[in-house]
């Protein structure tokens, strides 16, 4: 494992919503694992430390080896407040920030951004279809702007790129060729239709997006 890797710590969020969903994401079974599952494997394989932000502690997610559990420090935030968390609880410098709903983290993508991204505040990927705020690098220089943020009842992650005090790095879809698998380490599983898709995707019995949203 690589310097770059040890002084990154891994952020999942996990917050329990699932509202668009119907039900706990967190635990929906994909080919045996849980989506929370899917996604800590991939995690722990790279970060030596991880930390899990949760809207309520549960006593329900799986054995988390030496990824911390923590509280929103600042409810009802939505992504930005459970990446504030994430952020202001880790020890290192940097984190890379995902949603626990990714089934289809791709182990090389990350690694790309983390070189690409060397020095960066905002580490952030531009798909045609938009940024990936919830599949990104994140440095602690930016916990004040967040907080501003979230003070102005402004959560959108995405704005970050804008504050002149940090330093930003986009990462475009071509630097990512090489590693794409059509991008499916951005896909999310949001709604009953994205699980049915992910569900197709594992059993191979479904054509994989050319985009991910």
């Amino acid at each position: 494992m690589g310097y770059q890797l040890r002084s990154i710590t891994s952020v999942i969020l996990a917050g329990g919503s699932s509202r668009r969903m119907g039900r706990d994401k967190r635990f929906i079974e994909l080919d045996g694992l849980t989506l929370f599952e899917r996604t800590l494997s991939v995690l722990e394989k790279l970060f030596l430390e991880g930390v899990v932000v949760v809207a309520e502690l549960t006593p329900d997610l799986p054995k988390l080896g030496h990824y911390r559990v923590v509280r929103d420090i600042i409810p009802a935030c939505a992504s930005l407040g459970g990446l504030y968390s994430g952020l202001f609880h880790a020890t290192q410098p940097r984190v890379f920030a995902v949603a626990c709903d990714m089934p289809f983290l791709n182990e090389a993508i990350i690694r790309r951004m983390i070189d690409v991204g060397a020095g960066a505040d905002v580490v952030m990927v531009r798909l045609a279809t938009g940024l990936q705020p919830m599949h990104a690098l994140y440095s602690k220089s930016c916990l004040p702007r967040m907080r501003k943020m979230i003070d102005a009842g402004n959560l959108k992650i995405q704005q970050l790129i804008e504050a002149p005090e940090l330093q930003v790095r986009l990462v475009e879809e071509q630097e990512l060729q090489a590693t794409q698998d059509q991008f499916l380490s951005f896909l999310n599983v949001n709604t009953p239709a994205d699980l049915e898709l992910a569900r197709k995707i594992l059993g191979g019995g479904g054509e994989r997006p050319t985009r991910v949203r």
